[in-house]
């Protein structure tokens, strides 16, 4: 199974890179994995920000292939368990899905184009995270998903 994340900005906080580079250590015993990241827009003025949303919606499509299975990481998307989510990667691979896109947005949140090529919106919780610890939480979650679909041992 192919795995990516397309997030927008970058890891800032050393912290969050440590931990998103065991996870990801952790996780390429299972999977093939890589992040992408995508330039972030500051916004300056807020009459921009809508302009700012869909210029990284463009750049967040451009990167996604025509027959990868997108998943992205919404408010408004649906909250799973931690077994429910492996069984949905279990459907997703068994479908003949050779990768997976997790799409996490940046401040500006995702354009409506991108929220339209998505295959399926996943939620966290219905609070707000930083980018960067969303980025973390889903890779810990993909981890524990494979530890959970190989029937190995992970805390619970």
């Amino acid at each position: 199974m192919n795995i990516r994340i397309i997030a927008v900005g970058k890891m800032k906080e050393p912290g969050f890179r440590l931990a998103m580079e065991e996870f990801s250590k952790r996780l390429s015993a299972y999977c093939t994995f890589s992040v992408q990241e995508i330039s972030a827009h500051s916004i300056v003025d807020e009459a921009l920000y809508e302009k700012y949303m869909e210029e990284e919606g463009e750049k967040i499509l451009a990167a996604i292939k025509q027959t990868s299975f997108v998943i992205t990481m919404e408010i408004e998307g649906k909250s799973l368990s931690s077994e429910d989510f492996a069984a949905k990667l279990r459907a997703i691979s068994m479908e003949g899905t050779n990768e997976i896109v997790f799409v996490i947005g940046g401040s500006n949140g995702l354009s409506k184009r991108v929220k339209s090529r998505a295959n399926y919106r996943l939620s966290f919780s219905k609070m707000t995270f930083p980018h960067q610890l969303a980025r973390v939480m889903l890779v810990e979650q993909l981890y524990r998903a494979m530890r959970i679909l190989a029937k190995e041992p992970y805390h619970k």
